[in-house]
Formats: structure tokens, C-alpha cells, sequence
């Protein structure tokens, strides 16, 4: 949405989905369903599904296999990476406070730095 200029109203309207629905997504609400990924890579064909995904390759796509490696390369140099659909940094220790004692937990999501997760469930 930077990258172009665009209102989180402007960029629903033009991948044709709900304003709430890209609301969501940048509250953190919810994840990106699939169907939601096409059609940003429908809309912007120089948007790369790997980068998207993962936050790894170039965006915007080039067109010079050679330019891409470069930078490729040059992104696994960098220590940290930078996370598509994060808005918020994360909760340090001193920052989090217990939930109340009279809700019960229903989920647990454990997300990994590699992109991948564990899910516990009561």
C-alpha cells in the first residue's frame, strides 16, 4: 500500500475485497487467507508471492534474472527481515500483563522467526 500511495479504502477497492477485511489484516485480527494473496497478486503483477509470503526476495519483481540474485543475495546478508503483515513490534517482558484469572484460554499460537508456528488447543 506504500509502495503505491494508497488508503487501506483504495487498496480493498482495487483487490476487491471489503475495507474491513484489510482493516482486520492490519490490526492484526486476522491472517491473509489464500484466496485474499491471489488477488493482490492478481491486482499487482509485479508483486512477487514469495516476497509476499515470506518477506524474502525483491519487490518490486525485476526483470533481470542476474538483478534479482544480487538482491536476493544481498537480503540473506541482512539480519533481520522485515515482516510483511506486522504493524506492531513485539511484547517484551516487561510490557505483557497476565490475563484475568476468570477467562479460560481456548488457543494458543507459538510463532517461530523461520515463519512457522505451533498451535496448542484446549
Amino acid at each position: 500500500m506504500e509502495y503505491y500511495d494508497l488508503s487501506a479504502a483504495s487498496f480493498a477497492d482495487k483487490i476487491d475485497v471489503g475495507r474491513s477485511s484489510i482493516s482486520h489484516l492490519l490490526s492484526g485480527r486476522n491472517k491473509p487467507s489464500l484466496d485474499f494473496v491471489m488477488k493482490i497478486i492478481n491486482a499487482f503483477p509485479e508483486v512477487e508471492l514469495y516476497w509476499l509470503l515470506n518477506g524474502k526476495g525483491s519487490f518490486p519483481k525485476e526483470s533481470s534474472p542476474s538483478r534479482n540474485r544480487e538482491k536476493e543475495d544481498n537480503q540473506r546478508k541482512e539480519s533481520e527481515v522485515q515482516d510483511l503483515f506486522s504493524t506492531t513490534p513485539p511484547v517484551t517482558e516487561k510490557e505483557f500483563t497476565a490475563p484475568s484469572l476468570s477467562k479460560k484460554i481456548k488457543k494458543v499460537v507459538i510463532l517461530y522467526e523461520d515463519g512457522t508456528f505451533d498451535a496448542f488447543e484446549n
